[in-house]
Formats: C-alpha cells, sequence, structure tokens
C-alpha cells in the first residue's frame, strides 16, 4: 500500500488514489471497488426475504450475511452485506431499502458517508501525505464573478492584468511551475469561471487538475442549524489536486493547513472533505473509525429516543452550564482560572457515554441532581475524545518548549484544530442529528459541571478569594481584603484533586471591566474587557469582538480603551471620542473602514421590512451579485434618511460619502461599552459632549 494518500478521486468508473510522496506525486488506480451497505430486517421480514427482493435489483451486485454489530452494546449478529456498483448507487439502494415494507422494516447502517471518506473508512486506508503539501492561491472579489473574472484574478497574491489569453496564461504557468497538491480559492466559483475563459480564448488544453476535466460534488444550498441559518456554496473537483474553498471553510480559518492535515489523519476525511466539513462532521467521522475498529456499524438515522423523565427531573436537566452574575465595574488584579478542556474531561473521567447512561445493569444514582446510572464499563466517548485531549496537552508543551517559530505556528495550528473538535462534543451529543448523540448524555455533562464550578468557587472562597465572575469552566477572582490567602497555585491542586480536573491560571490582569447588559443594571455574561499583567489587552463580547462592527469603529474602541487605561476618568475618554467623531464628520475616515457585514436569514422577496440589510440586499441583486440566504453582504451607509436602497452602497461602488450621523452613533455605542462599567451611559456620554467647547489634551 503506498503511503502519503491525500485525495481520492472517482472518475469514470475507476477510482484515483494521490499520494503525497517524496519523491513527488504518485498515482493508483482501483478499478474495482465497490461501497458497501448494510441492512437488517425488522418486523415480520427475515433475510432471506430481504435478499430475495433485492435479488432483482440492478444495483445489489453482490450480498451475504456479515456478523457486525449495530451498536457498542450490542453483540455480534448477522448483517446483509449489500455492495453496490458504484458511489452514486449507494443513495439510491439505500432509498429502495426503506421503502421496502412498513416505514422502519429495514434498517440501514453505512449510508450517508462522504465520497472520499468512504473509500478510506473502507478500504483502512489513512490520509497522511508524506511531504508537505504545494499550494497555489487563486483570488477574486465576488463581483468577479458577474464582471470579469480574468481582469480582477489573483494569483498568490499577484494580481494578473492583461488579455485573456494572457491570463489564462499566466495560471496555466503558475501551475506548471508550483505543480499544486492543494488550490486554495476565494470561492470555488472560480472553477467554471476558468474554464469558461479559457474555452473563450481557445486553450482547450487548459486544466486546474492533474487530469481533465472537473466535476460538480455538490449545487448551492441553504441550511438552518442551531436557530443559524447558513449557506453552502456549490462544490466541485478536479483531478489530483485538493481545493479549499475560502468562502466555505471553517477548519482553514480557525485552524490553517497543518491543523486540517492533523485533523485528516484522525478522522480518515482527506483534505479537501474535511476543508468544507463542520466540526460535528469531522467529530461523527472520528467517531466512524472508531466504530469500524470495534465492528460498529453506523445508522443511516439516529433513532434514540428520549428516555422517561419525570416533571422534576427534566427541570433540573434542562439548565445548561452554570453562570455567576459578573460583577459590574472595573476590578483591579484580577486572575482567571479555566478548567482544562473541562466537558470533554468531564466525559472520559465519569465515563460518559450513548451507552454508559442510563443503563440497564446499574441502578445507582451517579450523575448530581439528576439520578442517571452509568455503566463502569469504558464507553467509546471516553475512548474517542481521551487521546484528542492528551496529543492536545503535548502539542501546547512542545509549542511552550520549541523556540523555531515555523514549529510553533504548525503545532499551534493543530492545538487549535484539536481544540474545536473538544470544544463541541459536548454540545454535540445533544443535537438530533448525531450518529452517536444521547440527550442524557448532555445533561449529564451539564450536570457534573455546575457541581464542579460549585465547588471550586466555595474552596477558592473558604481560601480567601473573591469570585467575581464565572462562567462554565472559567472564573475571574481577587483577593478577598478581609482574609488571608492562599496561593492559587495550591488552591488549583486542591480542586484538581476533588474534580480529578485541572483548573488552570490563564492569566493575570492589572484590570478587568465586566459590561453591563445594555437595558439593565445586571452585568452581560460574556462582555468584558481588560489589561493583562503582560500588557496585553483582551476583549470578549463587546464591539471590536463582533463581525458586524465596520474597522473604523473597532478601531475606535480599542483606541478609547487604551486611553481609559492610561488616564482611568471617563472624561479622558469622552475627549478623545470627541476628537474621533470630529474625523469622523469631517469626512476623513476612508468609506472602506466603514464597511458593515451581516448575514442575510431569508431571500430578499421574503423581507416584509425596508431595513438597511434588505437595502444592500437590493442593490446586489440589481449588480448580478443576489445573495442566498446565509450569505454575507457588506454595505456602506450612505444616507440613513432615506428608506430605500439608496440608503446604502456596496464595498465595490466606488464610494465617496458616508452618513457621519449614523456611523457617531455607532461609535457613541461603542464608547458606552467602554465607560458603562464606570456607569457613563450614552445620555451621561452625550451630554458631556455637549457640554464642551474647547478640546481637551485628552482629545489628541
Amino acid at each position: 500500500m503506498t503511503a502519503g494518500l491525500f485525495k481520492v478521486d472517482y472518475l469514470d468508473g475507476e477510482v484515483l488514489k494521490w499520494h503525497a510522496t517524496s519523491d513527488g506525486v504518485e498515482t493508483v488506480s482501483n478499478t474495482d471497488f465497490t461501497p458497501t451497505i448494510y441492512a437488517i430486517p425488522d418486523g415480520d421480514h427475515s433475510f432471506e426475504e430481504l435478499a430475495d427482493r433485492l435479488d432483482p435489483h440492478p444495483l445489489a451486485m453482490d450480498m451475504q450475511l456479515e456478523p457486525w454489530r449495530r451498536g457498542w452494546r450490542h453483540d455480534p449478529e448477522p448483517v446483509l452485506r449489500i455492495d453496490v456498483p458504484d458511489i452514486d448507487a449507494v443513495d439510491e439502494l439505500a432509498s429502495h431499502l426503506r421503502d421496502i415494507g412498513r416505514p422502519g422494516d429495514v434498517k440501514c447502517f453505512n449510508v450517508d458517508f462522504s465520497r472520499e471518506f468512504r473509500y478510506c473508512l473502507e478500504t483502512g486506508q489513512t490520509p497522511d501525505p508524506a511531504r508537505d503539501l504545494r499550494t497555489l492561491g487563486l483570488t477574486a472579489p465576488a463581483t468577479a464573478m458577474v464582471d470579469d473574472v480574468l481582469s480582477k484574478l489573483s494569483v498568490d497574491g499577484e494580481r494578473v492584468s492583461g488579455s485573456p489569453e494572457a491570463v489564462v496564461e499566466r495560471v496555466d504557468r503558475a501551475l506548471g511551475r508550483i505543480d499544486p497538491d492543494v488550490l486554495i480559492l476565494s470561492s470555488s466559483e472560480l472553477v467554471p469561471a476558468l474554464y469558461d475563459a479559457a474555452d473563450v480564448v481557445g486553450r482547450d488544453d487548459f486544466d486546474l487538475g492533474r487530469r481533465s476535466g472537473w466535476q460538480t460534488l455538490a449545487g448551492a444550498s441553504t441550511f438552518e442549524s442551531y436557530g443559524q441559518v447558513g449557506h453552502s456554496p456549490a462544490r466541485y473537483n478536479v483531478p489530483g489536486r485538493a481545493i479549499i474553498d475560502r468562502s466555505n471553510t471553517f477548519f482553514y480559518d480557525q485552524s490553517g493547513l497543518q491543523g486540517i492535515l492533523d485533523l485528516s489523519r484522525r478522522s480518515g476525511k482527506p483534505l479537501q472533505e474535511l476543508a468544507w466539513a463542520s466540526i460535528g462532521n469531522v467529530l461523527t467521522a472520528i467517531q466512524i473509525t472508531e466504530s469500524r475498529e470495534l465492528d460498529v456499524l453506523t445508522p443511516w438515522k439516529s433513532w434514540r429516543h428520549e428516555f422517561f423523565k419525570s416533571m422534576r427531573t427534566l427541570h433540573e436537566a434542562d439548565r445548561g452550564g452554570y453562570t455567576f452574575a459578573p460583577d459590574v465595574g472595573v476590578h483591579e488584579d484580577v486572575h482567571e482560572l479555566d478548567f482544562s478542556s473541562l466537558y470533554p474531561n468531564i466525559i472520559v473521567t465519569r465515563n460518559i457515554s450513548p451507552e454508559t447512561i442510563c443503563c440497564d445493569c446499574h441502578d445507582s444514582e451517579d450523575v448530581p441532581g439528576l439520578g442517571y446510572s452509568i455503566c463502569d464499563e469504558r464507553g467509546y466517548l471516553a475512548d474517542v475524545l481521551e487521546p484528542l485531549i492528551s496529543d492536545r496537552d503535548a502539542i501546547k508543551a512542545e509549542i511552550r518548549e520549541t523556540d523555531d517559530e515555523g514549529r510553533k505556528q504548525a503545532l499551534q495550528q493543530k492545538s487549535d484544530a484539536i481544540k474545536w473538535i473538544l470544544v463541541s462534543c459536548f454540545g454535540y451529543q445533544g443535537f438530533s442529528n448525531a450518529k452517536f448523540g444521547r440527550i442524557e448524555c448532555h445533561e449529564a455533562i451539564n450536570a457534573y459541571a455546575r457541581e464542579i464550578l460549585l465547588n471550586a468557587k466555595q474552596t477558592l472562597e473558604a481560601n480567601g478569594w473573591r469570585v467575581v465572575h464565572g462562567i462554565v469552566d472559567s472564573l475571574w477572582v481577587q483577593a478577598n481584603d478581609g482574609m488571608a490567602q492562599t496561593a492559587l497555585e495550591a488552591v488549583a491542586r486542591e480542586i484538581f484533586a476533588d474534580a480529578g480536573i485541572r483548573l488552570e491560571y490563564e492569566g493575570g490582569f492589572d484590570w478587568v471591566a465586566f459590561v453591563p447588559m445594555a437595558d439593565s443594571k445586571a452585568g452581560a455574561l460574556t462582555k468584558y474587557f481588560g489589561r493583562k499583567h503582560d500588557g496585553e489587552y483582551k476583549f470578549r463580547g463587546i464591539e471590536v469582538r463582533q463581525h458586524s462592527t465596520p474597522p473604523y469603529v473597532a478601531d475606535c474602541q480599542r483606541e478609547l480603551i487604551e486611553v481609559y487605561d492610561s488616564t482611568r476618568t471617563p472624561e479622558a475618554v469622552c475627549d478623545r471620542l470627541d476628537r474621533q467623531l470630529q474625523r469622523l464628520r469631517s469626512g476623513e475616515v476612508n468609506p472602506m473602514d466603514l464597511v458593515i457585514e451581516v448575514r442575510s436569514s431569508k431571500r430578499l422577496e421574503e423581507y416584509t421590512q425596508s431595513t438597511r440589510s434588505v437595502a444592500a440586499l437590493e442593490r446586489a441583486e440589481a449588480a448580478g451579485i443576489g445573495r442566498e440566504p446565509g450569505q454575507p453582504v457588506e454595505y456602506v451607509v450612505v444616507d440613513e434618511s432615506k428608506s430605500g436602497r439608496e440608503r446604502v452602497q456596496l464595498p465595490h461602488e466606488g464610494i465617496e460619502e458616508y452618513d457621519a450621523a449614523f456611523y457617531a452613533t455607532e461609535v457613541i455605542r461603542a464608547a458606552e461599552s467602554v465607560l458603562s462599567p464606570s456607569g457613563w451611559r450614552e445620555e451621561t456620554i452625550r451630554e458631556y459632549l455637549a457640554d464642551r467647547v474647547e478640546p481637551t489634551i485628552g482629545a489628541f
């Protein structure tokens, strides 16, 4: 078996495997691969009857009984293995099986796997390139898809210009010179756009891949997840090269290429599929890989029902993580303590897994407050997560020890990628479509987390520390002036001994400000900012961390925090704010620094009110770049007094003016976030600004 696999292509009845070896690229063809699904008849059907009904079906190539486990706590039992001729036949035959008899009479397994992942899983291969992969970046603005992609294309950051023939030639030369393994595209729509451009200029020999042609793997679609509308762009494929679509990749943005490659090896999903996959998709792949090694099949549809619960238990279970109301205000000499990977460590140390929770073999009341039992037999979820936890700890230790910046960056990308899997493993247990999830796991993890956080608070307070805020897995403490303090390192060791999960010192703050809610004096749970002992500022939840905040407003807020840090007076902050507003009102700000980005939640025709976002969508539609639900739309407010699409302009429209009054309000609201912990709300800020006559030194 050739090592270094990084890409799998299905082309004209054969599977092509691409291996990045130390000598270059090696291609291996497999013309005999037949995907496999499994079926178990329930109800009145027997295996013989099911096989008889499938025998004449042209897609059921071969059938035989094999011993498999339908679940983690099931013993091996006969299962009908069905080989199909090609990857496209999987869904068709599975749908046919589902329609046999009454709903649920036939249960199907190992159905909805992605293409490359299926091949690696069924042939026992791990995607793991044996050398660094070569990359080529192709970038064009969204308007290029409507106007002329050739006039606005950048190749590895260098703007391409000239005739269409020259531009196509420039891309072709870059492909030949670099011979990339990975194409990093600003949008996957560049694939058909470049092929169309090559056709127009008569370049029949142009190819983005290592073989001729390209494929459409999936069309664009809109989806809803956890109440948020998202958009999945069309996905394309070129032979021999993996595509990373920057408009449709979470892991590349969050963890870079090395993070993707590390998760690819762990999950069995080759690079291209992992780049567009969600966190839950990757976690499921890791679980499926684990289940395959233990002869456990993967259900097509999750059918784990929720256990019966009393109303009292439901009330206790549906509480989420524990939070302490933050003490609004500015606090000096604060220390932040975080439990290391709290939820995944709860899963591992408490052995929480779908097959261990509320098991039939125990009648104990293990989960605090809920009374659920947990089996002593090791659960599969602990086996899945423990290597991730220990490997990330080892990676973080290596980061601290190495002085090689390149090595440190690669390690950090791997650590970040694993972090996102660990962060999401808890919530995914409560996801209705999770292959191996169970809502009771989700509830039990929360119950343990609440108990651990409350016990930690009590231990800290008993040792002379006051908790000023706490949320889920983090605590902010400062010395209680009325008591002697035990060193935090010693307190953390005591909490570790009690909880079995490390409480780590995240960092100390010279000061930290907890922000009140907009319409209340109560503290906002996730809004704070402050300066750490090393001089770095930390922001959470305020405008500077919000994606929709224009760059100028974010820069203003950072500057106001710095002024507050150096002066500690609201008046000095307002003096600087006044200077920022003067610059804004005089027209000195670049309109591109005032761009607002939002995501549409509906189609344009479904909106009933004329908002700024609707105005931007109308302009985008008129420009031929209509946005689908879930896609971002950017705009600059040019005249808030108008009601139609004239109130905004899009970034590519050559904006010369902006609505200074609108953006002044946005800057003042950002200033309120800075000053509200000191008791200054928007009304007080405006009153102070209105009373000013001469600018003070603090304004500059």
